[in-house]
């Protein structure tokens, strides 16, 4: 951090406070009382970004603190960094895997990054301190979420604890959530923190066949009623190539014909 701002530094916090920015775009500067050519806007936010009293958001686009921080680096918080890149490119996101595994009890690990579903970016970014891991999926791919407001008046969307649950099946290899999460479900289950019906009815809306057969062979194990299952079956074909119940291990282990499952859970 700059141990001493300069004139024109101490100016433009002056000014965003008064104004109660939250977020400065390239050009915001140039009409205001401050005056800046845009070669002095870019150069004057570059600085206060490598000093770290801003925070990049994207090129043209900087979040600035509330209040000048003291004796320290500012960084927005999670919630305000993903909110701001997401509003931004008028997208929708819902924090999802290891995030939502801490969340809903699943997991003690803490992750040191957002990773979130949303609609418009794909990949890593930084936000100050924050990092952020960005899966871009199709409109109809997102929903079932649950929303947490933040001491700061920012609304964090998650996704559901239901939804979190059929995602450690669905998205297994990216979180590497099996065969970890077939525990998860079977743990709500008895909680009755979810329900059978509300889980398959996740399945059936958002998931593949891998996905289908996994979830409804569990549920069948579990002795969820016949009606909730069928709903599930009818959307199989009679399988000719059974799938591993726990991806990645050998398929070893009897086979349960109505889901196409190997049943390699302890192998």
């Amino acid at each position: 951090m700059k141990e001493q701002l300069g004139r024109l530094e101490a100016q433009f916090f002056a000014y965003a406070q008064m104004r109660r920015m939250r977020t400065v775009s390239r050009g915001d500067l140039s009409g205001s009382m401050l005056r800046l050519t845009p070669d002095q806007e870019r150069k004057l936010l570059s600085r206060l970004a490598r000093a770290k009293l801003v925070a990049r958001v994207r090129r043209g686009l900087y979040l600035v603190p509330p209040r000048l921080p003291l004796g320290g680096a500012w960084t927005p918080d999670e919630t305000l960094a993903i909110n701001t890149l997401v509003a931004d490119r008028q997208g929708r996101y819902q924090i999802c895997g290891p995030n939502a595994f801490n969340r809903y009890g699943y997991d003690t690990q803490v992750p040191n990054r957002i990773y979130a579903y949303n609609n418009r970016i794909s990949g890593d970014r930084a936000i100050g301190a924050v990092n952020l891991t960005l899966i871009k999926v199709a409109d109809e791919r997102l929903g079932e979420t649950d929303e947490q407001k933040t001491a700061d008046d920012e609304t964090a969307v998650y996704a559901s604890r239901a939804r979190t649950l059929f995602d450690a099946v669905y998205d297994w290899s990216r979180f590497g959530s099996l065969p970890r999460a077939y525990d998860w479900i079977r743990a709500d289950l008895a909680a009755r923190r979810v329900r059978p019906a509300e889980l398959v009815r996740i399945t059936l809306r958002y998931g593949d066949v891998g996905t289908i057969r996994r979830i409804g062979a569990l549920l069948d194990r579990e002795g969820v009623d016949q009606r909730q299952l069928r709903r599930l079956s009818r959307q199989l074909r009679t399988p000719k190539n059974p799938i591993p119940f726990v991806p990645g291990r050998a398929r070893r282990g009897n086979v349960d014909r109505r889901w196409g499952i190997v049943w390699n859970e302890r192998v």
